[in-house]
């Protein structure tokens, strides 16, 4: 698969959120810069969500989660 930068994403669904992850990042600190606080935090979320999928985690980050990793 070719991104529309015109690299290569690496295959694989962690392989793919890490590349979200570094992506979206980039992206909400440019959102930031510009005071497009919204979009910066949507951007920090799905930055968080590909982090939960880097780490193994199964489902998502929700703020009902207890704080502390128990379950």
């Amino acid at each position: 698969m070719a991104s529309e930068h015109g690299g290569a994403v690496p295959e694989g669904p962690s392989a793919a959120a890490l590349y979200i992850a570094s992506l979206t990042e980039e992206l909400a600190q440019l959102a930031k810069g510009y005071n497009l606080e919204t979009l910066a935090h949507i951007l920090n979320m799905a930055r968080l969500e590909a982090d939960v999928i880097i780490k193994g985690r199964k489902g998502p980050v929700s703020a009902s989660s207890d704080s502390n990793g128990a379950n």
